[in-house]
Protein backbone atom coordinates (compact mmCIF):
# COMPACT_ATOMS: atom_id res chain seq x y z
CA UNK A 1 0.00 0.00 0.00
CA UNK A 2 1.44 3.42 -0.96
CA UNK A 3 1.86 6.19 1.58
CA UNK A 4 0.03 9.54 1.20
CA UNK A 5 1.95 12.09 -0.81
CA UNK A 6 3.80 14.83 1.06
CA UNK A 7 1.63 17.87 1.77
CA UNK A 8 -1.53 15.75 2.07
CA UNK A 9 -3.26 14.99 5.35
CA UNK A 10 -3.13 11.51 6.75
CA UNK A 11 -6.67 10.54 5.74
CA UNK A 12 -5.84 10.95 2.06
CA UNK A 13 -7.98 14.07 1.39
CA UNK A 14 -5.73 15.86 -1.09
CA UNK A 15 -4.86 19.56 -0.85
CA UNK A 16 -5.85 19.98 2.82
CA UNK A 17 -2.87 20.47 5.14
CA UNK A 18 -2.80 18.77 8.48
CA UNK A 19 -3.27 21.05 11.48
CA UNK A 20 -1.39 20.91 14.73
CA UNK A 21 -3.50 19.96 17.74
CA UNK A 22 -5.02 22.89 19.58
CA UNK A 23 -5.07 23.08 23.38
CA UNK A 24 -8.73 23.23 24.42
CA UNK A 25 -9.74 23.36 28.09
CA UNK A 26 -11.37 20.12 29.14
CA UNK A 27 -14.99 20.20 30.24
CA UNK A 28 -15.56 20.37 33.95
CA UNK A 29 -16.71 17.01 35.25
CA UNK A 30 -20.02 16.57 37.08
CA UNK A 31 -17.97 15.75 40.17
CA UNK A 32 -16.23 19.15 40.18
CA UNK A 33 -15.24 20.31 43.64
CA UNK A 34 -16.85 23.74 43.12
CA UNK A 35 -19.65 24.00 45.69
CA UNK A 36 -20.89 27.55 45.13
CA UNK A 37 -23.38 26.78 42.32
CA UNK A 38 -25.05 23.96 44.27
CA UNK A 39 -25.26 26.09 47.43
CA UNK A 40 -26.94 28.92 45.51
CA UNK A 41 -29.38 26.46 43.92
CA UNK A 42 -30.23 25.03 47.35
CA UNK A 43 -30.89 28.54 48.67
CA UNK A 44 -33.29 29.22 45.77
CA UNK A 45 -35.07 25.94 46.54
CA UNK A 46 -35.54 27.01 50.14
CA UNK A 47 -36.60 30.66 49.95
CA UNK A 48 -39.53 32.33 48.17
CA UNK A 49 -38.64 34.65 45.30
CA UNK A 50 -39.04 37.92 47.22
CA UNK A 51 -36.48 36.81 49.84
CA UNK A 52 -33.96 35.87 47.13
CA UNK A 53 -34.48 39.22 45.42
CA UNK A 54 -33.78 41.00 48.73
CA UNK A 55 -30.45 39.18 48.98
CA UNK A 56 -29.64 40.06 45.37
CA UNK A 57 -30.10 43.78 46.18
CA UNK A 58 -27.62 43.46 49.05
CA UNK A 59 -25.08 41.61 46.90
CA UNK A 60 -25.30 44.19 44.12
CA UNK A 61 -24.29 46.88 46.63
CA UNK A 62 -21.13 45.20 47.93
CA UNK A 63 -17.70 44.43 46.47
CA UNK A 64 -16.64 41.29 48.34
CA UNK A 65 -17.71 38.62 50.82
CA UNK A 66 -16.31 40.52 53.81
CA UNK A 67 -18.52 43.60 53.43
CA UNK A 68 -20.25 44.55 56.74
CA UNK A 69 -23.54 45.15 54.89
CA UNK A 70 -23.72 41.45 54.04
CA UNK A 71 -22.82 40.48 57.63
CA UNK A 72 -25.64 42.65 58.99
CA UNK A 73 -28.11 41.19 56.49
CA UNK A 74 -27.18 37.64 57.50
CA UNK A 75 -27.39 38.41 61.22
CA UNK A 76 -30.89 39.85 60.78
CA UNK A 77 -32.37 36.68 59.24
CA UNK A 78 -34.96 35.18 61.64
CA UNK A 79 -35.55 31.84 59.86
CA UNK A 80 -33.87 29.00 61.69
CA UNK A 81 -30.74 27.76 59.96
CA UNK A 82 -30.79 30.51 57.32
CA UNK A 83 -27.92 32.53 58.82
CA UNK A 84 -25.83 29.34 58.95
CA UNK A 85 -26.69 28.60 55.30
CA UNK A 86 -25.77 32.14 54.18
CA UNK A 87 -22.52 32.08 56.15
CA UNK A 88 -21.61 28.83 54.43
CA UNK A 89 -22.22 30.45 51.04
CA UNK A 90 -20.08 33.44 52.06
CA UNK A 91 -17.22 31.17 53.11
CA UNK A 92 -17.32 29.17 49.90
CA UNK A 93 -17.53 32.38 47.86
CA UNK A 94 -14.33 33.59 49.54
CA UNK A 95 -12.59 30.23 48.94
CA UNK A 96 -13.69 29.54 45.36
CA UNK A 97 -14.21 32.97 43.78
CA UNK A 98 -12.51 35.61 45.95
CA UNK A 99 -12.19 38.05 43.03
CA UNK A 100 -15.90 37.94 42.16
CA UNK A 101 -17.79 41.11 43.11
CA UNK A 102 -21.15 40.93 44.83
CA UNK A 103 -22.87 41.84 41.57
CA UNK A 104 -21.53 38.65 40.01
CA UNK A 105 -22.98 36.52 42.79
CA UNK A 106 -26.27 38.42 42.51
CA UNK A 107 -26.40 37.57 38.80
CA UNK A 108 -25.72 33.91 39.57
CA UNK A 109 -28.57 33.92 42.09
CA UNK A 110 -30.94 35.59 39.63
CA UNK A 111 -30.05 32.97 37.03
CA UNK A 112 -30.70 30.09 39.44
CA UNK A 113 -33.96 31.75 40.53
CA UNK A 114 -35.30 32.21 37.01
CA UNK A 115 -34.23 28.92 35.45
CA UNK A 116 -37.16 26.46 35.37
CA UNK A 117 -36.35 23.24 37.18
CA UNK A 118 -38.14 20.78 39.45
CA UNK A 119 -38.39 21.74 43.11
CA UNK A 120 -37.56 19.08 45.70
CA UNK A 121 -39.82 18.47 48.68
CA UNK A 122 -38.95 20.86 51.50
CA UNK A 123 -38.95 19.99 55.20
CA UNK A 124 -41.01 22.24 57.48
CA UNK A 125 -41.00 22.18 61.29
CA UNK A 126 -42.39 23.89 64.38
CA UNK A 127 -40.80 23.97 67.81
CA UNK A 128 -37.14 23.88 68.90
CA UNK A 129 -34.55 23.73 66.12
CA UNK A 130 -30.76 23.78 65.98
CA UNK A 131 -28.98 26.72 64.37
CA UNK A 132 -27.61 24.63 61.48
CA UNK A 133 -30.91 22.97 60.50
CA UNK A 134 -32.13 24.33 57.15
CA UNK A 135 -35.80 23.38 57.47
CA UNK A 136 -38.29 26.24 57.26
CA UNK A 137 -40.72 27.21 60.00
CA UNK A 138 -44.38 26.25 59.76
CA UNK A 139 -45.77 29.74 60.38
CA UNK A 140 -43.86 31.33 57.49
CA UNK A 141 -44.46 28.47 55.07
CA UNK A 142 -48.23 28.50 55.63
CA UNK A 143 -48.36 32.21 54.74
CA UNK A 144 -46.05 31.79 51.72
CA UNK A 145 -48.13 28.98 50.23
CA UNK A 146 -51.36 30.93 50.63
CA UNK A 147 -49.69 33.97 49.09
CA UNK A 148 -48.64 31.92 46.04
CA UNK A 149 -52.23 31.10 45.02
CA UNK A 150 -53.57 32.76 41.87
CA UNK A 151 -56.94 31.05 41.39
CA UNK A 152 -57.77 28.63 44.22
CA UNK A 153 -56.93 27.68 47.80
CA UNK A 154 -57.91 24.42 49.44
CA UNK A 155 -57.23 24.36 53.19
CA UNK A 156 -57.98 21.54 55.62
CA UNK A 157 -57.42 21.51 59.39
CA UNK A 158 -58.70 19.46 62.33
CA UNK A 159 -58.44 22.41 64.72
CA UNK A 160 -57.99 26.17 64.31
CA UNK A 161 -57.44 28.94 66.80
CA UNK A 162 -55.82 32.34 66.45
CA UNK A 163 -53.45 32.00 63.46
CA UNK A 164 -53.99 35.68 62.67
CA UNK A 165 -51.35 35.85 59.93
CA UNK A 166 -52.94 32.89 58.14
CA UNK A 167 -56.43 34.40 58.39
CA UNK A 168 -55.15 37.74 57.13
CA UNK A 169 -53.43 36.12 54.15
CA UNK A 170 -56.57 34.17 53.25
CA UNK A 171 -58.54 37.44 53.26
CA UNK A 172 -55.96 39.00 50.93
CA UNK A 173 -56.25 36.02 48.62
CA UNK A 174 -60.02 36.46 48.44
CA UNK A 175 -59.45 40.14 47.65
CA UNK A 176 -57.41 39.24 44.58
CA UNK A 177 -60.07 36.82 43.34
CA UNK A 178 -58.84 33.50 44.70
CA UNK A 179 -61.54 30.87 45.31
CA UNK A 180 -61.16 29.50 48.88
CA UNK A 181 -62.49 26.24 50.35
CA UNK A 182 -61.94 25.56 54.07
CA UNK A 183 -62.42 21.95 55.21
CA UNK A 184 -62.73 21.98 59.01
CA UNK A 185 -63.64 19.55 61.78
CA UNK A 186 -66.99 20.61 63.21
CA UNK A 187 -66.48 19.07 66.67
CA UNK A 188 -63.49 21.37 67.39
CA UNK A 189 -65.38 24.57 66.45
CA UNK A 190 -62.50 25.32 64.08
CA UNK A 191 -64.68 27.52 61.87
CA UNK A 192 -64.82 30.23 64.58
CA UNK A 193 -61.21 31.18 63.81
CA UNK A 194 -62.28 32.21 60.29
CA UNK A 195 -65.52 34.02 61.16
CA UNK A 196 -64.17 37.39 59.99
CA UNK A 197 -63.37 36.18 56.48
CA UNK A 198 -65.50 37.39 53.52
CA UNK A 199 -68.66 35.46 52.74
CA UNK A 200 -67.12 34.18 49.50
CA UNK A 201 -65.07 31.67 51.53
CA UNK A 202 -66.79 28.29 51.59
CA UNK A 203 -66.53 26.32 54.85
CA UNK A 204 -67.06 22.56 54.73
CA UNK A 205 -67.76 19.99 57.47
CA UNK A 206 -67.82 16.24 57.22
CA UNK A 207 -71.28 14.66 57.10
CA UNK A 208 -72.41 12.70 60.17
CA UNK A 209 -70.11 9.72 60.55
CA UNK A 210 -68.04 7.83 63.09
CA UNK A 211 -64.82 9.42 61.78
CA UNK A 212 -63.49 12.98 61.83
CA UNK A 213 -61.72 15.30 59.42
CA UNK A 214 -58.13 15.02 60.63
CA UNK A 215 -56.19 16.10 57.50
CA UNK A 216 -53.93 19.16 57.52
CA UNK A 217 -53.37 20.68 54.09
CA UNK A 218 -52.85 24.00 52.33
CA UNK A 219 -52.93 23.66 48.53
CA UNK A 220 -52.36 26.65 46.25
CA UNK A 221 -53.92 26.22 42.81
CA UNK A 222 -52.59 22.88 41.56
CA UNK A 223 -48.86 23.60 41.85
CA UNK A 224 -47.99 23.79 45.57
CA UNK A 225 -49.16 21.86 48.65
CA UNK A 226 -48.11 22.04 52.29
CA UNK A 227 -49.08 19.05 54.38
CA UNK A 228 -48.03 17.79 57.77
CA UNK A 229 -48.99 17.39 61.40
CA UNK A 230 -49.71 21.04 62.31
CA UNK A 231 -53.22 22.35 62.81
CA UNK A 232 -53.95 26.03 62.13
CA UNK A 233 -53.44 27.07 65.73
CA UNK A 234 -50.92 29.50 67.22
CA UNK A 235 -49.17 26.75 69.17
CA UNK A 236 -48.97 24.34 66.24
CA UNK A 237 -47.58 27.01 63.93
CA UNK A 238 -44.83 28.03 66.34
CA UNK A 239 -44.27 26.17 69.65
CA UNK A 240 -45.41 22.57 69.22
CA UNK A 241 -43.02 19.99 67.78
CA UNK A 242 -44.58 19.56 64.33
CA UNK A 243 -43.33 18.20 61.02
CA UNK A 244 -44.45 18.74 57.44
CA UNK A 245 -43.45 18.94 53.78
CA UNK A 246 -43.96 21.44 50.99
CA UNK A 247 -44.51 19.85 47.58
CA UNK A 248 -44.03 21.90 44.42
CA UNK A 249 -44.30 19.16 41.82
CA UNK A 250 -47.64 19.50 39.95
CA UNK A 251 -47.54 15.78 39.11
CA UNK A 252 -47.90 15.09 42.85
CA UNK A 253 -50.01 18.08 43.85
CA UNK A 254 -52.68 17.69 41.15
CA UNK A 255 -53.96 14.23 42.20
CA UNK A 256 -53.89 15.37 45.83
CA UNK A 257 -56.12 18.34 44.99
CA UNK A 258 -58.34 16.11 42.83
CA UNK A 259 -58.89 13.80 45.80
CA UNK A 260 -60.16 16.66 47.94
CA UNK A 261 -62.36 17.93 45.14
CA UNK A 262 -63.88 14.44 45.01
CA UNK A 263 -64.56 14.68 48.75
CA UNK A 264 -66.39 17.98 48.17
CA UNK A 265 -68.61 16.67 45.36
CA UNK A 266 -72.22 16.56 46.69
CA UNK A 267 -72.95 13.20 45.05
CA UNK A 268 -70.28 11.52 47.19
CA UNK A 269 -71.93 12.61 50.47
CA UNK A 270 -68.65 13.09 52.32
CA UNK A 271 -68.57 16.85 52.97
CA UNK A 272 -71.30 19.46 53.33
CA UNK A 273 -71.37 23.25 53.32
CA UNK A 274 -71.45 24.60 56.88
Amino acid sequence: MSRPAAGHDSDGQGGRPAHAPVDVPSARSPTSSHRLPSLLAALCDRLPEDRIVALEYVLEAITDSGDPLLSRFIAAQPASGLAHQLNEITGVWQAEAPDMAGAGLALALATARSFPRPHPAQVVVSGPMGASVTARLTSGVAVDVIRSADTSLLIASFAAHGARDVVTEIARAVGRGVHVDLLLEESTQASAAFAALPHEVRVWHRVETSGVLHAKLIAADRHTAFLGSANLTDRALTDNIELGLVLRDPHIVEPLVDHFHWLLAPENNVMRIA
